[in-house]
């Protein structure tokens, strides 16, 4: 059986696949849990409880609005997630549709090229999975550093107010009006939480769920260690604004020491392709046996898993946790 039946094998049993999940039924797990759920605000006693009940029923009717190839997609919660703490009006809807679109315009791009058909595909797969993926994770990350860079003013601002007998939740208020940015989002979402009835732990605690910084898990934990045991909250803070900024300083000197390392890795990854592209643009034929010839394909996609193992390596070299 040669290469091409294969490929039009796989295609199939892969189209058939994506039908069965388009046009399958909601899971009957997550239907039982739902139901379970429901019954369980029901007869909910706490006023957390049923707080939390009315934010789950208020987060489902919001969601509503997605399309329903949307609420089809796998592990669809994590993405939610991933997009919200982007802190952009972005939704998995325009996600998807994004995706589609980008795949579609390279494909049809290199295929105006005459590229081979699964040379076109292939590379407009990972262009259309990898760049929104790419682009949320480094809006993430941007919007993280500008967190972690005014939050130690933050945590000075919430020292001062309560050296001047201001409550935890007036000086988080305070903080929300007088930073901009990241740092106010976050703490004037912890202050609506509040108010709607939710306890400060687990305000806090959502936030850094979001957020996934261990600074702002510092932050939380203090609060928590403070409230159970008591002491001098206003110490405790100031302490921290000095420990998050001496590893905000040891972050950068790290990041100094190793830009030479990253640069050397980021050229040896990239000089394969950009030669295989300078070729490819010069002489096609050359390089076309890439694509039909079965051991210059099993050689390609070999030398593809051991580029990304040595990639795997040197970002692991030049990765220090503090």
């Amino acid at each position: 059986m040669n290469l091409p039946v294969i490929l039009i094998i796989a295609g199939a049993f892969l189209a058939f696949g994506l039908l069965v999940i388009l046009l399958g039924g909601p899971s009957v797990g997550k239907a039982k849990t739902r139901r379970l759920a429901m019954v369980k605000d029901r007869h909910a006693a706490s006023t957390e409880a049923v707080v939390a009940a009315q934010m789950r029923k208020t987060i489902q009717s919001g969601g509503r609005s997605d399309s329903a190839l949307t609420a089809m997609l796998p592990r669809r919660e994590e993405l939610e997630k991933r997009i919200r703490r982007t802190g952009k009006s972005w939704t998995v809807t325009q996600y998807t549709f994004a995706t589609m679109i980008l795949f579609v315009a390279v494909t049809g791009g290199m295929l105006v090229v005459r590229a081979p058909i699964l040379m076109a595909g292939l590379v407009g797969l990972m262009i259309s999975l990898g760049l929104p993926y790419l682009v949320v994770g480094s809006t993430i990350k941007k919007r993280v550093a500008k967190f972690n860079a005014r939050f130690p003013d933050a945590i000075d601002l919430c020292v001062r107010g309560l050296k001047s007998g201001l409550p935890v939740t007036e000086t988080f208020q305070v903080v929300s009006q007088e930073l901009p940015g990241p740092v106010g989002e976050e703490f004037k979402g912890v202050v609506e939480r509040i108010r709607i009835g939710n306890t400060m732990e687990a305000a806090l605690q959502e936030s850094a769920d979001m957020l996934g910084t261990p600074e702002f898990q510092f932050f939380c934990i203090t609060i928590q260690i403070q409230r159970e045991t008591g002491g001098n909250l206003a110490e405790t803070l100031a302490n921290l604004s000095d420990v998050l900024r001496k590893r905000s300083q040891m972050k950068l000197k790290i990041k100094a020491m190793s830009s030479e390392a990253k640069a050397s890795a980021y050229i040896v990854g990239a000089l394969p392709f950009f030669v295989f592209g300078i070729v490819w643009s010069m002489n096609p034929e050359y390089l076309a046996g890439f694509f039909y010839e079965q051991r210059l394909i099993v050689a390609g996609i070999g030398g593809f898993i051991w580029m990304s193992i040595g990639a795997g390596i040197m970002a692991k070299m030049i990765s220090f946790e503090i």
